[in-house]
């Protein structure tokens, strides 16, 4: 699986969560999760930005967004002549603030980082089970 995202965020190359989740993901899955990350500054690159959030922006411009349901509603409402059809729902699931994720944790992270600036560019493979855990 290849990702590509943003130098920053909640999916940042320096976020180690990020990376603990992502490694959660692999091993759940048994896939090889590769991410590219965006250098810093150069958001302008991401597709994402072009070929979505200019058309939902487009779409509720000059609406009042007095909700969550007629933000909701105004994102899924957006189309383009193209094909574009936007499909969207409100995720009501909370998520806890101020993770701490230790050095021993990222540690345990099975992150090959690339030739070509590591640091943005790396491969998170599934960890093997140990012969205990496959035993017990």
């Amino acid at each position: 699986m290849l990702i590509t995202a943003d130098g920053g965020g909640s999916n940042g190359s320096r976020l180690r969560l990020w990376k603990i989740e992502l490694q959660k993901l692999a091993d759940t899955t048994g896939l090889e999760i590769a991410v590219c990350h965006l250098p810093p500054c150069t958001s302008k690159w991401n597709k994402i930005e072009h070929r979505l959030f200019s058309y939902i922006s487009q779409n509720w411009r000059g609406k009042p967004l007095i909700s969550h349901e007629v933000i909701v509603n105004l994102i899924a409402a957006t189309t383009t002549k193209t094909g574009l059809k936007v499909r969207c729902q409100l995720d009501m699931q909370s998520y806890p603030k101020g993770i701490v994720v230790s050095d021993d944790e990222l540690a345990q992270v099975n992150l090959q980082p690339d030739d070509f600036h590591g640091e943005w560019n790396y491969v998170i493979s599934p960890r093997t089970k140990s012969v205990d855990t496959l035993i017990s």
